[in-house]
C-alpha cells in the first residue's frame, strides 16, 4: 500500500530545505540585532579624533582630545571629526561583511556570498 507513495521521497528533502531555510532565517535575525551592540571605533588626526558607532553604522560616541581646540582650527576640528565618522562607519561596513561572512560559512556557504543584509 505505501509502494505507491515511493515517488513522494522528494518531499523529505523539501522539508530539509525549509528547515534550514527557517534556520537561516533565524540565524540572520540574530545577526541584525547582534549588529546593533557589536561596537566599532574609527579615528582621525592620529587618534585626535574618535568616533564609535555599531556595525550597523550608527553612530553612538565622540571623542574629542581638548588639544585640538584652537579659536583659529574650527574647520580642521569639523574635517577630523568628519574624518573619524567616516572611518568608523567604513570600519562598520568591514565588520558587517565580516560578521555576514562568517554566518555563510557556518550554513556551509561561500563565505564572500552577499546575503541579504
Amino acid at each position: 500500500m505505501l509502494k505507491g507513495l515511493g515517488g513522494l521521497g522528494g518531499l523529505g528533502d523539501m522539508t530539509k530545505m525549509m528547515k534550514a531555510a527557517q534556520e537561516m532565517q533565524g540565524k540572520m535575525a540574530q545577526l541584525q540585532e547582534d549588529m546593533h551592540s557589536i561596537m566599532v571605533e574609527g579615528e582621525a588626526g592620529a587618534g585626535l579624533v574618535k568616533a564609535t558607532c555599531t556595525a550597523k553604522g550608527e553612530l553612538k560616541t565622540l571623542d574629542i582630545d581638548p588639544s585640538i581646540f584652537n579659536g583659529d582650527d574650527k574647520e580642521v576640528v569639523e574635517d577630523l571629526i568628519l574624518a573619524a565618522i567616516k572611518d568608523a562607519q567604513q570600519r562598520a561596513q568591514e565588520r558587517a561583511k565580516e560578521e555576514m561572512g562568517k554566518l555563510a560559512e557556518s550554513m556551509g556557504l561561500p563565505k564572500d556570498m552577499n546575503l541579504p543584509f
